[in-house]
């Protein structure tokens, strides 16, 4: 079976994201049967790390504020969920969707977005304590090259 997705929502979801005017600041992708979905977006970490179970295949894409004093900017990570209860099959199946999702097929169009850099780091997780937000502000700092934040600011 060919996997497909709602070219629309997703879109929707990813512009939502990335927004300056927009309180979003994350979206996940889930699978129904063959067709990818976005099945929720939000404000809260913690309500993103619970859209991810232990027998499910996902995508996610989250804003999070970076910097230090003197530059505060926001930066995008893409992350792609493969629990631990998920099956043989369905596990191989993720690694040939990643692959088409980086080979900008037409069917995956609307991923290319997340796909030609749009975000600063990429994740695959399959260990739900791994959804932690200083391990991912952790992977964006070491992304991000130079810190020159000092923690005081002379006014």
């Amino acid at each position: 079976m060919t996997t497909s997705i709602d070219r629309d929502k997703i879109r929707e979801a990813y512009e939502d994201v990335r927004s300056d005017n927009s309180e979003t600041e994350w979206a996940v992708f889930k699978f129904e049967g063959t067709h990818i979905v976005c099945s929720a977006k939000g404000t809260q970490f913690e309500k993103f790390r619970e859209q991810f179970a232990d027998d499910e295949r996902a995508f996610g894409y989250i804003r999070l504020q970076m910097g230090d004093e003197m530059s505060k900017r926001q930066k995008f990570l893409f992350l792609t969920w493969v629990g631990p209860s998920v099956g043989v099959i369905k596990r191989a199946k993720m690694s040939t969707i990643f692959i088409l999702l980086h080979n900008f097929d037409l069917l995956f169009y609307c991923f290319s977005c997340f796909l030609s850099q749009n975000f600063a780091v990429e994740l695959q997780l399959e260990n739900v304590n791994e959804f932690e937000i200083d391990h991912f502000r952790e992977q964006l700092l070491r992304a991000g090259g130079a810190n020159y934040g000092t923690g005081l600011r002379d006014v």
